[in-house]
């Protein structure tokens, strides 16, 4: 038991850390009309800036986890961190659009591959019965980020100067590095695989049907939160207040969805929690386009939908490691890039059914995506079970 309570302390350390690792990701859309205005820029072109990150962050992720398989969980961590320390600094001292699309990009490889290996670490640090709850708590220094990160973040570039909060993550990644020397213990997360067998994983059915779920979940859920604003104030006939009001609601409720999937999954299996966790998902969003009129009837309806949403991460990612548990970083890592590529997807397509019918396309495309993520989620979990079932009589008899 102590050492259970040891190993939970730092689980939620590395959330905190996750927290001000993604705030480095997600505040750049809060401030982006500050950095446009400094570089001299639209803000059409400032906004290269997050289609960079996603996509450094999706491809570049994976090649140094990747590359780095020898590495242990410290090792891993700290480099991480480092490349935080080296994006901060050259975002703040080096002039230029140029050298800030650089400086993403460094910053977008190191929280990926941080968030890659505080998962993976995280996983290892729980028992086997908890590993999904300790995916679960580090997810929520990603719900963090946008709850409080972002908001502060454009606080800090109103009354001051927006480099000024990249100063603040870079002395916070530069102590964080310290704090990782002295409690996440040097384990190494296996063997290492070599680059043959690491490309191989995604020839895997099981693997690929894991991925796919993945990419359509968060198509569905990042149609309709691209849209998100404009959505409450026309379908709902919200006021700018309102609004405010109804996405900090929506916050919270991503806290507590990831907290308590993981919590689920731990405790009644993952087929039971993910795949009902995404026809809720998927019911909440045609709801929100047929019946959400009213702030009254809408606010609990999108609370509803980020709950639903955000609990499918740790069961998703859980799913992942259990299915090749000898390279979880790299499973968390493809986990990630699938991410970032339906991010990537869902504001193109999100804006493809605004432009050709109304606002109200958003749900309903999102709730079609979602709704083909369980579908290959009950089929996934379905052919596992026949195999399982079928290696069980043969050991038998």
């Amino acid at each position: 038991m102590g050492k259970i309570m040891n190993n939970t302390w730092k689980i939620y350390l590395l959330a905190l850390i996750t927290f001000m690792v993604s705030t480095s990701e997600y505040v750049i859309a809060g401030i982006l009309d500050k950095v446009a205005a400094s570089n001299h820029v639209s803000v059409a072109v400032a906004g290269q800036l997050i289609t960079v990150f996603a996509l450094a962050n999706a491809f570049g992720s994976p090649l140094v986890v990747m590359a780095t398989t020898k590495m242990n969980q410290r090792k891993l961590l700290m480099l991480s961190l480092v490349l935080m320390v080296l994006g901060s600094l050259m975002t703040i001292t080096l002039p230029g659009f140029g050298f800030l699309i650089v400086s993403r990009i460094i910053l977008a490889l190191g929280s990926g591959v941080f968030a890659i290996a505080a998962k993976t670490a995280a996983a290892k640090l729980a028992p086997p019965e908890r590993q999904a709850s300790a995916i679960g708590t580090v997810i929520l220094g990603f719900s963090a980020a946008i709850i409080i990160g972002v908001p502060i973040g454009r606080l800090i570039a109103t009354a001051y100067d927006w480099k000024l909060i990249f100063v603040g993550i870079g002395i916070l990644s530069l102590l964080a590095i310290f704090v990782i020397i002295g409690t996440i213990p040097a384990t190494n997360y296996g063997a290492a695989v070599p680059l043959r067998k690491q490309l191989s994983y995604l020839t895997n059915p099981k693997i690929l049907m894991g991925l796919g779920v993945t990419f359509f979940w968060q198509l569905g859920y990042g149609i309709m939160y691209s849209y998100i604003a404009p959505f409450l104030l026309t379908v709902t006939s919200m006021s700018g207040r309102e609004v405010s009001g109804a996405l900090f609601a929506f916050g919270v409720a991503t806290l507590i969805g990831s907290k308590f999937g993981g919590f689920m999954t731990d405790r009644i299996g993952n087929p039971k929690t993910l795949v009902g966790g995404l026809i809720v998902h998927c019911l909440a969003l045609v709801l929100l386009s047929t019946i959400a009129n009213s702030s009254f009837v809408a606010i609990p309806l999108l609370m509803l939908w980020s709950f639903s949403a955000w609990s499918s991460g740790p069961g998703l990612q859980y799913n992942l490691v259990w299915l090749a548990p000898e390279a979880s970083g790299i499973m968390l890592s493809l986990y990630g890039s699938f991410i970032q590529l339906g991010i990537a997807a869902a504001a193109g397509i999100g804006g493809i059914a605004v432009k050709a019918t109304s606002v109200h396309a958003v749900s309903w495309t999102g709730a079609i995506s979602v709704a083909i993520a369980a579908i290959i989620a009950a089929v996934s979990f379905s052919i596992n079970n026949k195999v399982e079932n079928s290696e069980e009589n043969i050991s038998l008899n």
